[in-house]
């Protein structure tokens, strides 16, 4: 993209990463689903990313380490739109741990393009990962 396209659509390049790196849509997207479903909705939501389908919140987030004040200010935006709508005790630390678990499924299918991991369909994807992340969304039972 040209200085000039970005001129022209953003105003400036701070204002194209404000914009790259900002999570209202992504976290309504992501967390669209009762907390009990929620982890599954979460992995294909995730994996429908991966096919182009929509925008990957958290691969953006992890690659925000690559721009220094941009990545400070995408990681501050990351916790108050997407980390905080979390319910329950202890709901940051179960975020980031939950963040760290959808993490895997985006790397293997994204970056390192697993061939298993592939094969599978989304659902099948989803049955194994879903037992991981769902006890991290919903919180220690009471």
């Amino acid at each position: 993209m040209s200085s000039a396209l970005v001129m022209k659509y953003f105003g400036s390049k701070e204002q194209l990463f404000a914009q790259v790196f900002t999570f209202e849509e992504d976290a309504a997207a992501l967390l669209d689903a009762p907390l009990d479903t929620l982890a599954r909705h979460m992995v294909l939501h995730l994996l429908a990313t991966q096919e182009g389908e929509a925008r990957d919140p958290i691969l953006r987030i992890a690659f925000s380490r690559l721009h220094e004040e941009q990545g400070r200010e995408a990681r501050a935006n990351f916790r108050a739109q997407v980390v905080t709508r979390l319910p329950g005790p202890d709901a940051p630390l179960r975020a980031e741990m939950a963040l760290g678990v959808l993490l895997g499924p985006g790397a293997l299918y994204a970056m390192v393009q697993a061939e298993e991991v592939r094969a599978l369909t989304h659902e099948q994807i989803a049955d194994r990962y879903v037992p991981l992340l769902q006890p991290l969304l919903t919180g220690p039972p009471a």
